[in-house]
């Protein structure tokens, strides 16, 4: 006799899901009061909104993210394994995705733009050093707190010196350089997720991006998310704030409520939206510092070395007396080869010592409005005004002894080999920072020790522009522990 089973049903979601992370419209948003809205997603963004779900799971808090932007790849780009080096470099460097910002800007032309979930940590290069202790002597934040802040920066974004140890080149090149005196040099810390799968967990996003932080966030506790949706006014009233006028892709506006809101556009979008609010302050879009950076490559001849070169990457970091820190990379132009990509059999390959140099934070480096300018919001578009001190310039004649030193040390060729040099375009390095600075003072900064905009409660700032100085070492690491340490701050007042 044959047995009669029930058809099994077929699978049909409650809620179907048309993106790869939940969305909102902001007309949802706009019938909700939150706790905390957070503007941008980048890694000073993504940082706060994690902490914050973090610290109030189970706490029935309304937390709500937007950006300008939209949803271009899940996870930092070279986690997508059809871009390899060729085609990341054409994709992402598209004018239409990579803003070429800096065409309007004579003083400031190597600036670029990203609007995007993720914003520029799909695309950055993952380096993560912290700032030493020289560097942050004069912030008003104490060092012990700040090593604390690092240590679970670190954590979260998987910062590691394992990615290139090991591999001869990197290994061959730093006895190199350790006999020749560059006694500091180290395997050069990066933010990749180098964890082996276990337990069937796998571990899909190595490279990291903020993205990783809005995976953590959604395990932790719900919140509102929405995309192109562009923040044009902060609303204050009585030294408070109190929302947004948000304007979708298609120009309507909508006014968001929220008891706090932390601003994490950029740098220059930021005091851009300060600005166009009407909040004033004498430190606002003023301080504005880069990195100053020089390039070179040479040629090294690999013969001998082992068949297996692996990747290069070292740091000889900034120090007391030294003002910049130096990265060498490799082979090719990147410390990073796709899976999907050959290496070629090669016995010369290019290498490629980079140089970030300190440079002074000065009041008459800016951003302001330029009210002749508008985009397609109506708010205007920035100018910028900015220049390299004699004392910056004292810095870069340091910074190119140093790399030829350098390029000397790993060739084995003579102290005087004369490796020719480039000068990045003043915000090529994607690390402008200082515009919304960090203080005690409201007349030289815009936000308190917490982030928290002098002047004006619950108005918070978490992105590269709250540094007070550029210090040498690249800015993102930094940015996360203090953006994490604002969420901190926030979510014990609002608890408190």
């Amino acid at each position: 006799m044959d047995s009669v089973f029930p058809a099994c049903p077929l699978p049909f979601p409650e809620t179907p899901q048309d993106t790869w992370i939940p969305l909102v419209g902001l007309e949802q948003m706009e019938r909700t009061r939150y706790d905390v809205l957070v503007v941008g997603t980048g890694a000073g963004g993504g940082a706060a909104l994690w902490r914050l779900c973090n610290q109030w799971r189970g706490t029935g808090r309304k937390v709500g993210i937007i950006d300008a932007g939209g949803l271009m790849t899940p996870g930092h780009a070279w986690n997508v394994p059809t871009l390899n080096r060729g085609r990341w470099f054409d994709y992402i460097y598209n004018p239409r995705i990579l803003r070429p910002l800096g065409l309007t800007l004579p003083e400031f032309p190597g600036a670029r733009q990203l609007f995007a979930l993720g914003g520029r940590t799909l695309t950055w290069g993952t380096v993560s050093p912290r700032m030493p202790a020289s560097d942050m002597r004069q912030w008003p934040i104490p060092l012990r707190e700040m090593q604390f802040y690092y240590k679970l920066a670190e954590q979260a974004m998987h910062v590691t010196q394992a990615y290139a140890a090991g591999s001869s080149i990197t290994q061959i090149l730093l006895e190199r350089l350790w006999n020749t005196g560059f006694d500091d040099a180290v395997e050069i810390p990066m933010a990749v997720d180098l964890t082996a799968t276990r337990y069937g967990e796998v571990r899909s996003d190595a490279f990291f991006s903020s993205i990783s932080f809005f995976a953590e966030a959604l395990n932790l506790m719900s919140f509102d998310f929405a995309v192109k949706a562009r923040a044009v006014q902060v609303h204050v009233e009585n030294g408070q704030a109190l929302g947004l006028t948000v304007m979708s892709k298609d120009l309507k506006p909508y006014a968001l409520e929220a008891k706090n809101i932390i601003l994490s556009g950029s740098t220059f979008e930021t005091p851009r939206l300060l600005l166009n609010s009407g909040i004033q302050g004498p430190a606002i879009g003023r301080y504005l510092t880069n990195h100053s950076s020089l390039t070179g490559v040479l040629t090294l001849n690999v013969e001998g070395f082992p068949e297996v070169l692996g990747t290069l990457g070292i740091l000889y970091p900034a120090s007391e007396g030294r003002p910049f820190q130096l990265q060498i990379q490799g082979p090719g132009s990147f410390a990073w080869y796709p899976q999907y990509e050959q290496k070629p059999v090669r016995e010369d390959w290019e290498v490629r010592i980079l140089s970030y140099g300190r440079v002074e934070s000065r009041f008459e480096n800016r951003v302001m409005l330029d009210k002749n300018r508008r985009d397609l919001y109506g708010v205007p578009e920035i100018q910028v005004q900015f220049s390299y001190s004699d004392k910056d310039r004292e810095v870069i004649d340091r910074m190119a002894d140093f790399i030829r030193q350098a390029a000397a040390a790993i060739t084995g060729k003579s102290s005087s080999f004369m490796l020719p040099l480039c000068l990045s375009l003043p915000g090529n390095d994607n690390h402008e920072s200082g515009t919304c600075r960090m203080g005690e003072d409201p007349l030289t900064s815009a936000v308190d020790p917490f982030g928290q905009l002098h002047g004006v409660r619950g108005l918070y700032v978490a992105d590269n522009s709250v540094l007070p100085s550029s210090g040498a070492a690249n800015p993102t690491l930094t940015t996360v522990a203090l953006a994490i340490r604002t969420a901190d701050y926030l979510s014990e007042r609002i608890d408190g």
